[in-house]
């Protein structure tokens, strides 16, 4: 029984993402973080700035208004 509710739990827990160890690995993961981020950018430039949406996704310290 133990063992199925260990299963069961483990489900839950954020994958653990390997820090690159290369500086091409380096590279690539900034480069993802700047596309996402621009991409966030991007959809929230768009949105309707007095919304519960804007404010709980796009604002940020830091982000130009």
């Amino acid at each position: 029984m133990a063992i199925g509710a260990g299963a069961g739990l483990s489900g839950c827990a954020p994958a653990y993402e390997r820090m690159p160890e290369s500086s091409w690995q380096w590279e690539r993961r900034q480069e993802e973080i700047t596309r996402r981020e621009d991409e966030r950018r991007r959809l929230c430039a768009m949105m309707e700035k007095s919304t519960e949406r804007y404010e709980r996704d796009c604002a940020r310290r830091g982000d130009p208004d």
